[in-house]
């Protein structure tokens, strides 16, 4: 029997490639001479770089701005022609040196990045999105491909959403990315502005108050009359704080399932080969998991192909309807174990050992 082995991380305890290599050691465990594989993967958000590199691609690291201008050291994933960019990697609310900064923070530093792999000879971006610190419509991201942003007097903005109510004119003649193809990973479904846009949903979580909502949203607007108002409303123009609404209005980049590009490009299909079983997981199995999350991504997948597939978990919020209704054959979570959610996340990993044992005793044979 084959098993393949296919996590998204368990946020702030463990990576993807760590909570694979936990889970393949209880299964050894359980069941000597099992063969199993891992193949760590993302969806886009945070950990969508490791992942690429845990499969193949190879890591390079670049100086970037940080979502406050500082300078940091960021990495994308490349392969061929073909770069992984992750959004977070740069202009991620993990890498904020201090409070949020949600009227001022840019997505500059996701724009260095691109223009270092552009620059390395990259042809096709795939940029990944999820866990930004700004909510600046991607105007920061264009500014480092070569856009300028002008005031009424000539001036080029600050950085920041806030600093979008100021926008005058738009200069893209400094942005020369026609021969090269950019994808959207993203499953964000939310238009640049609005009460469902960035602002409204996303911003409370990078800092901002009401007052603030109200303000990045009116910016928002205002950009995107003169970027392009007929991509505002879009599905997914407000995904990473309106990164979204740059890389769709201005890139041309097309918006696709973030789950979907991560397999295609991790080469999923091609590991399912001789499976019997996956396993697959994330720290939190609940709601936003059924709502496109990489564990229901990596279900459809091995779904497709015929293979029963368990998810693991630090904790599991859904009813066994909903796990079935995921595509799961069985759910199995830390909180078994450990009801204790700090010690699940301190002690994740040997954890993850014994329910994997717990997997295997009840998916895999003697």
């Amino acid at each position: 029997m084959k098993v393949l082995v296919a996590p998204d991380k368990f946020k702030g305890s463990l990576t993807a490639a760590e909570v694979a290599s936990a889970i393949a050691k209880g299964l050894a465990v359980a069941r000597p001479g099992l063969e199993v594989r891992t193949l760590p993967v993302a969806d886009g958000g945070e950990g969508t770089v490791d992942a690429a590199v845990a499969a193949g691609f190879r890591r390079v690291r670049v100086p970037a701005r940080g979502p406050t201008g500082l300078p940091l050291t960021a990495s994308y994933a490349v392969r061929g022609d073909t770069a992984v960019v992750e959004l977070a990697e740069a202009s991620g609310l993990h890498r904020l040196p201090g409070p949020p900064q949600p009227l001022t923070a840019t997505s500059a530093g996701t724009g260095d990045v691109i223009a270092a792999a552009v620059a390395a000879g990259c042809r096709r971006i795939v940029l990944g999105v999820g866990g930004s610190a700004s909510t600046d419509g991607g105007a920061g991201m264009l500014t480092a491909l070569g856009a300028r942003l002008l005031d009424n007097a000539g001036r080029e903005l600050p950085f920041g959403g806030a600093a979008l109510s100021r926008l005058a004119s738009l200069d893209l003649s400094g942005v020369d990315l026609s021969e090269v193809d950019f994808e959207l990973a993203s499953d964000v479904a939310n238009p640049l502005c609005g009460p469902d846009g960035a602002a409204a949903v996303y911003g409370p979580q990078k800092g901002a108050s009401e007052r603030d909502v109200e303000v990045l949203d009116a910016a928002l607007r205002h950009w995107a009359s003169i970027a392009s108002p007929e991509f505002a409303g879009r599905p997914g123009a407000g995904a990473a704080g309106g990164a979204g609404f740059a890389a769709l209005a201005v890139l041309g980049a097309r918006l696709r399932p973030g789950i979907t590009v991560l397999l295609d490009l991790l080469g999923f299909g091609d590991a399912l080969a001789g499976v019997s079983l996956v396993v697959t997981g994330e720290g939190s199995l609940d709601r936003q998991t059924l709502s496109g999350k990489a564990p229901a991504g990596v279900a459809r997948a091995a779904a497709a192909r015929g293979i029963p597939c368990v998810a693991v978990s630090g904790r599991c919020l859904l009813s066994a309807a909903e796990v079935t209704s995921a595509g799961f054959a069985a759910a199995y979570a830390l909180t078994d174990l450990e009801p204790d959610p700090a010690r699940c996340m301190a002690e994740a990993a040997p954890l993850l050992r014994r329910l994997a044992r717990r997997v295997a005793a009840d998916h895999v044979g003697p």
